[in-house]
């Protein structure tokens, strides 16, 4: 075990966190004991790609087990069947097993960019929940429904706004909390981290391992990165706008550069291991005058550096100041496919480079849509894919649309 120094102590407790339970201090103190934790973070399989959502809790659980301690990355496998009612207005869509496969198919690369899979002495751990929530008997489920009250579940926001607007609730969202919570029990686990959208299901799994196993369960809560000006999340899988832990290098580095000025330090504290003193200079930047965009481009230099090297940090630069500085089109380009006759929009919209057809009609509307081999503008929303061909979005966005 390494004992962590004060204030490095202080850091890992204070950036990007917003709740530590039962409290800071007593975590400090369990921290500076020598005891080697056993700490876990959950993602349900819920689509193919981890984004930099997920990174704020994956880099402070790869931060723990720098200094030693037991990391677990669960698969949420089976929970992802049910479906995670938080946040969400209306029931959520129940996967297939079938369906969670293919998503958590490249998971394990993706969650390598970040926490070491490798350590020859203390390798982060990869488990799935269906090992054990797979196996539960239905007296075990009606034990555990027995430790939440129907009125502690109706305090939920996303449940109260469903009974006013009189739309269904459904009993199985109900029992998902308490198979979140269960994973605690199953592990057995010291402590849980996730974001702070989770709080009300990881504090049922305190609950449920004091009750079972008749011991503390610290939880911490992360940050969420959402935009200052509208209070949304900067990363919303439903809605497809993303920066993947798979992106290209060519392509992290181009959405990274289409995040809003105001999200650039925030996205810098949350989802790099960059110092907060260089963090702070780049604030400091910024309050007197500096140009966001510059700013910018070192943000996206050190997320590519992050999740894949530096030299593919240098070599998408080099490709983004070709494209947008000198006109040129990227050499990496993210790439689409499609059908002969396919409307270009709904290949877009499919494919999450615009949100809607109203927008890709806005896009054509305002001579935002250009085909790059033809060096004309796309005039009509209707227009059809009649062979591979690149295209500008927008000021910042190149796709490559190749028919199948």
């Amino acid at each position: 075990m390494t004992k962590p120094s004060s204030e490095d102590l202080d850091e890992l407790l204070t950036r990007s966190i917003s709740y530590i339970f039962p409290s800071k201090e007593a975590l400090e103190k369990e921290l500076l004991s020598g005891k080697r934790l056993k700490i876990y973070l959950g993602a349900d399989a819920t689509g193919p790609d981890l984004h930099l959502g997920h990174a704020t809790s994956i880099i402070f659980l790869e931060k723990l087990r720098r200094l030693g301690h037991e990391v677990i990355f669960l698969f949420g496998d089976f929970t992802a069947r049910i479906g995670d009612p938080t946040g969400k207005d209306s029931t959520r869509k129940r996967l297939t097993e079938e369906e969670v496969e293919v998503n958590i198919k490249e998971w394990k690369d993706q969650v390598g960019k970040i926490l070491n899979l490798d350590d020859p002495e203390n390798p982060a751990k990869i488990l799935k929940n269906s090992a054990w929530l797979a196996t539960l008997a239905l007296k075990d489920i009606v034990e555990l429904s027995a430790s939440v009250t129907v009125q502690q579940m109706l305090e939920r926001d996303m449940f109260q706004k469903r009974l006013t607007e009189r739309k269904p609730i459904y009993v199985h969202e109900f029992l998902y909390p308490l198979m979140q919570g269960y994973d605690s029990v199953a592990m057995n686990v010291d402590m849980e981290v996730g974001g702070n959208d989770q709080l009300f299901n990881m504090l049922v799994g305190r609950d449920l391992q004091k009750r079972y196993n008749n011991t503390e369960k610290f939880v911490v809560a992360t940050t969420l990165l959402e935009d200052p000006r509208t209070g949304k999340k900067l990363m919303n899988k439903s809605e497809g706008g993303y920066i993947a832990l798979s992106d290209a290098p060519a392509v992290m580095y181009g959405k990274a550069m289409a995040l809003p000025d105001e999200t650039i330090i925030q996205v810098f504290t949350d989802c790099t291991f960059a110092s907060m003193e260089d963090i702070g200079g780049h604030e400091s930047a910024l309050a007197s005058g500096a140009n966001p965009r510059d700013i910018k481009m070192a943000l996206a230099r050190e997320l590519v550096k992050t999740y894949w090297s530096e030299e593919d940090a240098r070599a998408a630069e080099e490709s983004f100041v070709a494209a947008f500085q000198k006109k040129e089109t990227p050499e990496e380009t993210e790439e689409v496919s499609a059908g002969k006759g396919d409307f270009l929009g709904k290949t877009l919209v499919k494919a999450g480079v615009v949100k809607s057809n109203t927008e890709f009609r806005r896009l054509v509307e305002d001579g935002a849509v250009k085909n790059l081999d033809t060096g004309e503008r796309v005039d009509d929303h209707t227009a059809l894919v009649d062979g591979d061909a690149v295209y500008k979005i927008g000021k910042k966005r190149f796709v490559k649309v190749v028919v199948r």
